[in-house]
């Protein structure tokens, strides 16, 4: 008789001889995290020095998160004909050269130009990506392959923690009137990501093959793609809408009632928030070793649906720290949604990522939405938004835990 897998018994989260590659593309998911969270702070600093509404800042996400849904499908082909290391080099060079593209506009700032930097560095970004997340999960054992992409995407949220940090203090300081260089930091990060690229060029990763398991796999996918992977495609639309969106208008929360200053507000945001998120991240996959990646989901989900009614609730102090708290609960849903929505896939794995990446065109929809709400009723109201998202997490989450129980039974 076959014995039941016991997830109460500890399993390594990287096979051994794939440690040295987990290291190299762990580096990739710090890069483009501080390079996206860059973004949260812009978009109040164009406010602020441009005059733009909320609904007209949010476009600098539209155009980064739009080409996420754009490229995903021919970044998974390139990388299927190419391979992950060529991905992963095409990727970067995209990302340095359109961060080296603010140099132009150095001393006079057009709100419009920036997009296309932003639209390049987001092509860069969704090609990494596609080649970085379903090759993390095939590192070392399928059954820790959610908590192997929540270790990977920690990383992610060190770079955010820095990017909002070091650009809120940038951005955000007194220069007696003076604006602050855009061109400053994103050159610093062009420069820093094409040394990585030429770095790539001198190794070799490992091409990991997914094979199909049996006669029936070809029939299983089918199955899967119709349902439950179409599922959780719809979840991390979802989620990107819900966490794009708090992410974009943290700061407006935080200051348009006086609160708190925008410098103090950049500094919550990198600390408290996107410190509370990168220590969700390491505590998820440290727990998905034990526990299942399911069961931790839907505990988060219903956590950050509670927190966003905190949120649009009339309960100062109380909402604000909502806010902070739900970056906890979220932490864990983009890798775990992924990793169980292309579980057990084979080789349709990189092309359901490809799939799978689309999803992030959220980060487009929830802050243009969001903005919306807020110009035209209040920011609190327009923190409906994530709400509905988070609602949609819920009942996948619920699913895929339901699921999994019959599965053990």
């Amino acid at each position: 008789m076959q014995q039941k897998a016991n997830h109460s018994t500890k399993i390594g989260l990287v096979a051994r001889q794939y440690i040295f590659p987990f290291v190299l593309i762990t580096m990739l998911f710090f890069l483009w995290g501080g390079a996206r969270a860059v973004m949260d702070v812009l978009n109040k600093h164009f406010q602020l020095t441009m005059d733009v509404s909320k609904t007209h800042s949010a476009l600098m996400q539209a155009v980064v998160y739009g080409a996420y849904f754009l490229m995903a499908l021919p970044a998974g082909l390139m990388i299927r004909r190419l391979g992950t290391r060529i991905g992963v080099i095409i990727g970067l060079l995209l990302f340095g050269g359109g961060s080296l593209l603010f140099l132009p506009i150095s001393d006079n700032v057009v709100f419009e130009y920036v997009l296309l930097p932003l639209f390049i560095i987001g092509c860069g970004l969704v090609i990494l990506e596609t080649a970085a997340n379903p090759y993390v999960t095939l590192l070392g054992d399928p059954r820790t392959s959610a908590g192997r992409l929540n270790l990977a995407q920690s990383f992610n949220g060190l770079g955010s923690i820095l990017g909002v940090l070091l650009g809120g203090q940038f951005f955000f300081a007194e220069r007696g009137g003076e604006v602050a260089d855009i061109a400053v930091p994103y050159s610093i990060i062009g420069i820093i990501v094409l040394i990585v690229a030429i770095c790539f060029t001198r190794i070799k990763l490992p091409e990991l093959v997914t094979a199909e398991n049996d006669a029936n796999h070809g029939q299983a996918v089918r199955t899967k793609l119709g349902g439950y992977f179409f599922f959780g495609f719809a979840a991390l639309i979802c989620y990107e809408i819900s966490e794009i969106s708090i992410n974009t208008f943290f700061i407006n929360y935080m200051t348009d009632d006086g609160f708190l200053t925008p410098n103090t507000a950049s500094l919550l945001l990198s600390i408290g928030g996107l410190g509370l998120f990168m220590v969700g991240r390491f505590t998820g996959s440290a727990l998905m070793s034990r526990v299942r990646s399911e069961k931790i989901l839907l505990i988060c989900a219903i956590g950050t649906v509670a927190m966003m009614l905190l949120t649009v609730s009339p309960l100062g102090v109380v909402s604000k720290c909502a806010v902070i708290v739900c970056y906890v609960f979220e932490s864990i849903m983009f890798p775990t949604i992924f990793a169980l929505a292309i579980s057990r896939l084979g080789n349709l794995t990189e092309r359901a990522s490809s799939i799978l990446m689309m999803s992030v065109v959220g980060g487009a929809i929830g802050p243009l939405a969001m903005g919306w709400v807020g110009d035209n009723f209040s920011i609190t109201a327009a923190f409906a938004v994530p709400l509905a998202g988070f609602i949609v997490v819920l009942a996948f989450a619920w699913h895929s835990f339901l699921k999994s129980k019959h599965q053990l039974a």
